[in-house]
């Protein structure tokens, strides 16, 4: 065996191993608009105890909409996550993120990375999308999502984050023939992940997981019921090779009751059976 053949083996032997790895990280919802006391904090200290390789949020992360105060904003925000600077946190750019022109500066300077981008952590493939100021995701990050999906196909687990659920009416109405869609059955995606609306919503489409997070602080609106999905909590997502389980976590007393869930769960209008609530575990 020569020197080449020797490197080819030591690389598929990693990739082997990489893909039967473990591991958890957390998805959050939106932090704001209107965020509510003390929820936030409180979030961090619930998935701190979790301990996640790292943390994934689908943005507002400050109430911004103003250039004059957003430097300031992301400077009390980095004091809350100072305590939790272990956890590696990917953030997409929501629409109280980005704004403007000045603002997506103050974002790509805080968050450390430009708005649309994507990441691996073993034998997973992160897509994060920017579709801050449009309902619609744009033809350019159509474009990249494309390329970063082709790029990285050979990965066994993809995710797309995005602010806006921008997929959401086309899953609603059981429709699979939206861009977005289209690219995840043909690379391979698994999940699509997030946040804007703040109400626990999921659905099942073509083999895709479409999931919009519950709040992690933003007020809750509509009727503001647990059943119908307007919770404050997150996500604990466990990862063992190629299979990935979902535990929605409601938040504890003071914000919550602490209850724990599954997608499955869940549906287009909130809980799937609402004549008996989940024991908190």
């Amino acid at each position: 065996m020569n020197f080449g053949q020797l490197i080819r083996l030591f690389v598929l032997a990693a990739a082997f191993v990489s893909a039967q790895s473990s591991f958890r990280f957390v998805l959050l919802g939106d932090r704001t608009g209107e965020a509510q006391p003390g929820v936030y904090e409180q979030i961090l200290k619930e998935t701190a105890a979790d301990s996640p390789a790292f943390i994934v949020s689908p943005g507002d992360s400050i109430q911004g909409l103003n250039n004059a105060t957003a430097a300031t904003e992301w400077r009390e925000l980095k004091k809350l996550w100072a305590p939790y600077s272990q956890f590696p946190l990917y953030l997409a750019p929501g629409n109280h993120d980005i704004w403007s022109e000045k603002s997506e500066r103050a974002f790509q300077k805080h968050a450390r990375h430009a708005p649309h981008y994507s990441f691996d952590y073993e034998q997973a493939h992160f897509t994060v999308l920017d579709n801050s100021r449009s309902e619609k995701f744009s033809p350019d990050e159509l474009k990249f999502l494309e390329k970063d999906l082709q790029a990285h196909a050979a990965q066994p687990v993809m995710f797309i984050v995005s602010h806006r659920p921008s997929w959401l009416m086309d899953v609603m109405f059981a429709n699979p023939n939206f861009a977005v869609h289209r690219l995840a059955k043909k690379y391979g995606v698994q999940y699509v992940i997030a946040g804007h609306v703040h109400e626990l919503l999921h659905v099942d489409l073509d083999g895709v997981t479409y999931l919009s997070m519950a709040s992690a602080g933003g007020h809750l609106r509509a009727s503001k019921k647990y059943e119908d999905g307007w919770f404050f909590g997150y996500a604990l997502v466990k990862v063992n090779g190629r299979d990935v389980k979902f535990q929605i976590k409601e938040l504890k007393p003071p914000h919550g009751m602490g209850r724990v869930t599954r997608p499955d769960d869940w549906g287009r209008a909130g809980l799937v059976d609402r004549r008996e609530s989940p024991v908190a575990k």
